[in-house]
């Protein structure tokens, strides 16, 4: 299953950020997604394979 991301996409991760949060905004597409933590503004680049082992579910969708 290909996951369909967009810009401005916030995604609930299986693991918990140590700051707590489990929400990230999608910043990034291409073979690697890059995303910020929702509560502490952390950036991360991982590749697209990765990310979608460890999203749970895109509580929002993005505009862009």
């Amino acid at each position: 299953m290909v996951l369909e991301i967009k810009l401005g996409d916030v995604a609930r991760l299986k693991k918990v950020h140590p700051c707590g949060s489990y929400d990230w905004e999608v910043v990034r597409l291409g073979a690697d997604i890059g995303i910020k933590c929702r509560k502490c503004g952390r950036h991360v680049l991982m590749s697209r394979s990765v990310f979608e082992r460890r999203v749970k579910e895109l509580i929002s969708r993005g505009g862009g």
